[in-house]
């Protein structure tokens, strides 16, 4: 492949039309229709994250039928978060389409293979013509036309395909090591619920029975008995605690202004997982100052609502990162171990208190930290807090490893594009690169 393979604009090669918004005085619904209704939020790496949808009610959908999206299309945001490419998985197929995105659709399967189109505009080269027809300042905005201007060399449809597969080849690593990480997590909210908020171990002993799943030595850390408290039964020598007195709530950081420090975007703060996306060097201005080991939790609708949550793992020892005046930051007192903020913040009770608690105008609703602060987690005996803490962090330690390595697959798949269409390698040369990194 080589740097003057033929070039054609989208509009050549596809057909571009946009979503549709919901009717005036409508709303959709978390309740499960034959209609999903594709959001920003959903989009996900060039697919569609399904686990937060909404839906269309069936009485509303004759209004907007038209308006859904094929496995053959690509759909492609036009307002806010610009760019974000991808398709739709065949358990979606038929979704409607939010007017915030727009869909390749009627794609020339002569010309061009979708799955490379798609890559070619999440590459560098893809972002950055998708950037340069962009217009707006305070509300930018990519008009469908401008989608239809954005040239995409095309070499010929079998290297196409050789490239998607290739690039495909990294994807399905990737969603891999992210469906292990999802069990992963999962594994330590199950951990966290059945012994701080169901107190399973402590009912096992309670009842003569041995904890399931659990060694002689770990079981041997619980009480087999409750005591009253004022909030009802806490395993014996337990203590019930509101977060402000189990944990630093915003707790004092250094950091002087004008000083170069890893920064932290809302945007870059995950809805699931503890990862963040990106991470940036930024002078300090004003912001939430945060630590290693620290929670972070958005405190503002509607990122809040949305699941935004990420435990600080990209600083050393030693650093002190900043981001958004919109985050909680929550530090473990001892005997708890710092994870536990996390997963206490991926606590769905946790969460709904938290919104619940939200006050302010409509759109700008906040956590109040004192009101926060009042909510009640359980601290059990040091010893516990230590067991509990090596499970949770050889967890996550192999999380962040998966994590690495997903960051990294993604930036090979992310540079391999432009060098193959360069001409600066050669498609065996980057099938012989993909197999030795998947």
């Amino acid at each position: 492949m080589s740097s003057d393979v033929p070039i054609f604009t989208i509009g050549q090669l596809a057909q571009v039309k946009g979503g549709k918004r919901m009717p005036a005085g409508t709303a959709l619904t978390s309740q499960k229709t034959s209609h999903p209704y594709l959001r920003i939020v959903d989009f996900k790496d060039g697919s569609i994250d399904s686990t937060s949808l909404q839906y269309v009610p069936d009485e509303v959908f004759p209004q907007i039928a038209r308006y859904v999206i094929s496995t053959s299309d690509l759909y492609i945001s036009i307002v806010g978060t610009i760019g974000m490419v991808g398709s739709v998985p065949a358990a979606l197929d038929g979704a409607n389409l939010t007017e915030n995105a727009a869909k390749i659709c009627e794609i020339d399967a002569s010309r061009v293979d979708a799955r490379y189109l798609s890559y070619y505009l999440r590459s560098a080269a893809g972002q950055s013509a998708i950037r340069s027809l962009t217009v707006g300042s305070t509300q930018p905005k990519l008009a469908l036309f401008r989608i239809e201007q954005i040239e995409v060399p095309c070499p010929a449809i079998g290297v196409q395909r050789a490239v998607a597969d290739l690039l495909g080849a990294l994807d399905d690593r990737i969603t891999l090591l992210r469906e292990t990480n999802a069990t992963l997590e999962a594994i330590a909210q199950a951990l966290f619920k059945s012994w701080f908020v169901d107190f399973d171990p402590v009912r096992a002993k309670r009842d003569g029975r041995a904890p399931v799943g659990m060694d002689e030595a770990t079981a041997a850390l619980f009480p087999d008995s409750f005591e009253n408290s004022e909030l009802g039964e806490v395993p014996k020598g337990w203590r019930l605690l509101p977060v402000a007195d189990a944990y630093d709530v915003n707790p004092s950081r250094r950091l002087s202004k004008g000083v170069p420090a890893p920064y932290l975007d809302m945007a870059n703060v995950p809805t699931q997982g503890f990862s963040a996306a990106e991470v940036s060097i930024r002078e300090f201005g004003s912001g939430t100052k945060f630590v290693a080991g620290d929670t972070l939790l958005a405190r503002i609708t509607p990122c809040l609502e949305n699941g935004k949550s990420a435990f600080v793992d990209f600083l050393d020892e030693h650093q002190v990162g900043w981001g958004s005046t919109e985050f909680v930051v929550l530090r473990p007192k001892r005997p708890l171990p710092s994870f536990h903020a996390y997963l206490l913040c991926r606590h769905q009770p946790f969460r709904e208190h938290a919104i619940q608690i939200m006050s302010g105008t409509s759109g700008r609703q906040r956590i109040q930290n004192d009101v926060l602060g009042r909510y009640m987690v359980a601290v059990p005996s040091e010893s516990v807090a230590t067991a509990f803490g090596e499970l949770v962090t050889a967890i996550h330690r192999k999380a962040s490893a998966n994590n690495a390595q997903t960051r990294s697959l993604a930036s090979l798949r992310d540079t391999l594009l432009p060098r193959l269409i360069s001409g600066q390698l050669r498609l065996p040369e980057a099938q012989a690169i993909v197999a030795e990194a998947a």
